[in-house]
């Protein structure tokens, strides 16, 4: 992409889809200045599980635009993307399984995964139980490699690590407008450019009105956190509004989605329920003593985020990805890079368009 060498470009926001845009487009020559006013991975790519699950997302989460053909392509981004990044943490393929009781309905869902093309097959309790101790019996359990995961604030770090052994630069501050090719912040000098990308949270970079007609509202996470409790490896274990992640430091238990809420409380009220969704497959989460972690993501009307021109010449957008920021911020990449490029828009980039229909105002 010779177009992109030695441009200017200023990426807005440091979550999961501005750090791994900033390293696209720092490999690709630009002169790329990364900001952000929190520090590395106090948001919410921070605090989220680093869900790559496009056949779970598929199944329990229906998007539109094709559902998982597009989930995974976004997924099979990733070891491309960090070929080279050393320091990166490896992607964890162990894949994720769901305890199914009613017969009719696991053939129904994993009729729908097939159909989507994603490989699924049906498993014992016992190889279950073997895959996530403790785990509650279930006659039939859906298993599934296609769903990966990584670790969220080492690969912030490893993808910062790279991004600015590339010459990409950091700065600590909140872009706050753009005009005449010069960029300015809420702290420090302008900074000159030939464009500004918006990859921000709700608030951050409404001062353009660069989401134009599209809708970005607050959903509100909690995650719980069980320090030392349950496998430190294997595959995620979903159900109905909850998953259970093995970690090294304790099973992680997301997430709420609370929408309209953009406060960064402790809410019991809105865990509770999550913790008993949790307890019911994983009994031995009963009782058991948790932190929270709390995050807000922008979603937009039809959950697909917004990538493309705004309406502020030079000005683009990357935001809205929901709880799905992890899993596109690849694709995400690619298609800002292709729109700087000038290259035409793929079908991806136009079912992401800021302006399509279904998130008029």
């Amino acid at each position: 992409m010779s177009a992109l060498n030695r441009l200017r470009v200023v990426v807005a926001g440091a979550g999961a889809v501005g750090s791994v845009l900033a390293l696209q487009l720092a490999r690709a020559g630009s002169k790329v200045l990364l900001a952000d006013p929190a520090t590395l991975g106090d948001n919410a790519s921070g605090v989220a599980a680093g869900m790559l699950a496009p056949a779970f997302e598929t199944l329990l989460d229906r998007l539109p635009g094709g559902g998982y053909p597009l989930l995974q392509r976004a997924r099979d981004g990733w070891p491309d993307l960090l070929k080279g990044v050393a320091a990166a943490p490896p992607l964890d393929r162990s894949g994720a399984m769901m305890p199914v009781a009613d017969e009719n309905q696991a053939h129904a869902w994993a009729a729908r995964i097939a159909e989507a093309g994603a490989r699924l097959s049906m498993i014992d309790a016992k190889r279950a139980r073997a895959l996530i101790p403790g785990v509650v019996s279930a006659d039939r359990v859906l298993f599934t490699p296609e769903d990966w995961r990584l670790e969220p604030r080492a690969m912030l770090g490893a993808l910062h690590d790279q991004f600015q052994a590339l010459g990409g630069a950091r700065l600590t501050a909140s872009a706050v407008g753009f005009e005449r090719g010069r960029v300015h912040f809420d702290r420090g000098p302008a900074w000159e450019a030939d464009a500004v990308v918006l990859a921000t949270g709700l608030g951050n970079g409404d001062w353009a009105e660069a989401d134009g007609d599209a809708v970005l509202t607050p959903i509100k996470g909690q995650i719980l956190r069980f320090p030392g409790v349950g496998p430190r490896a294997g595959p995620v274990l979903r159900g109905e509004g909850v998953y259970i992640v093995p970690d090294p430091g304790g099973l992680i238990v997301g997430a709420t989605m609370e929408a309209g809420r953009r406060d960064l409380d402790v809410d019991p009220t809105a865990t509770a329920p999550l913790l008993a969704a949790a307890a019911r497959l994983l009994p031995d989460l009963a009782g058991a003593a948790a932190t929270v972690s709390v995050g807000v993501r922008a979603a937009t009307m039809d959950g697909l985020p917004i990538v493309g021109p705004s309406r502020q010449a030079d000005v683009w957008l990357a935001r809205g990805a929901r709880r799905n920021g992890w899993l596109l911020a690849p694709m995400i990449g690619r298609i800002i890079l292709n729109y700087l490029s000038e290259h035409p828009a793929s079908e991806d980039a136009r079912l992401f368009d800021p302006a399509r229909p279904a998130n008029a105002r």
